[in-house]
């Protein structure tokens, strides 16, 4: 029984729920609070989508409604014992067996000698400037985290991704300055000649 498909959505959504019923809004404030969207892309419309797949798949169940002044009602909801267990199953899995996911990075890294060097070098470093941004928003909005909940076992996920964000940074950072430097030659004609195996 707990052997059921979870999207990655629908973790952030059980593993809320396993915490405390919430109704959809809650669980949109909390995650974004913790940084879920550094693991995982939430909008309110796709996590309101994702409970009604949860609740028809019976992984979670209606415990109640209520309305806050003029606000429309909302619903609150509990996981259930089939959705504890797919959640103890996926997380236990996931943990353990390492996916490879096919990053487009690496992908980009390994063809980027179609371009000329100066051009590959300037993609890179519009990447790096996105990458400060990612790790300044990272660190702003981790400090207003301890002013609101911050036990560490709720931000461990986001606080990895901040760390592979920092260490891409630095090794994209490294690897502009070896091209730019001439520490790592860049592909010509007469490099891809006196490679062995060049002809098949």
């Amino acid at each position: 029984m707990g052997d059921v498909p979870l999207t990655p959505l629908g973790i952030t959504v059980l593993g809320l729920l396993s915490e405390r019923p919430m109704h959809p809004y809650e669980m949109y404030r909390l995650a974004s609070v913790r940084r879920g969207d550094q693991l995982v892309k939430i909008k309110p419309g796709s996590l309101y989508h994702t409970v009604s797949i949860l609740e028809k798949r019976e992984l979670l169940a209606s415990i109640g409604t209520d309305r806050e002044g003029n606000r429309p009602e909302r619903t609150t909801y509990g996981i259930t014992a089939r959705g504890r267990m797919a959640l103890e199953h996926q997380t236990r899995e996931m943990l353990a067996i390492p996916v490879r996911e096919y990053p487009r990075l690496p992908l980009a890294l390994a063809e980027m000698h179609n371009l000329p060097a100066a051009t590959a070098c300037e993609m890179l470093r519009i990447r790096l400037t996105h990458l400060d941004e990612t790790i300044a928003n990272f660190e702003t909005d981790y400090k207003a985290m301890n002013g609101v909940e911050k036990p560490r076992i709720f931000t461990v996920g986001a606080d990895y991704a901040h760390a592979l964000t920092v260490a891409e940074r630095e090794w994209i950072n490294a690897l502009v300055n070896d091209i730019e430097s001439g520490e790592m030659p860049w592909l010509s004609q007469e490099l891809i000649d006196r490679m062995p195996g060049s002809t098949y």
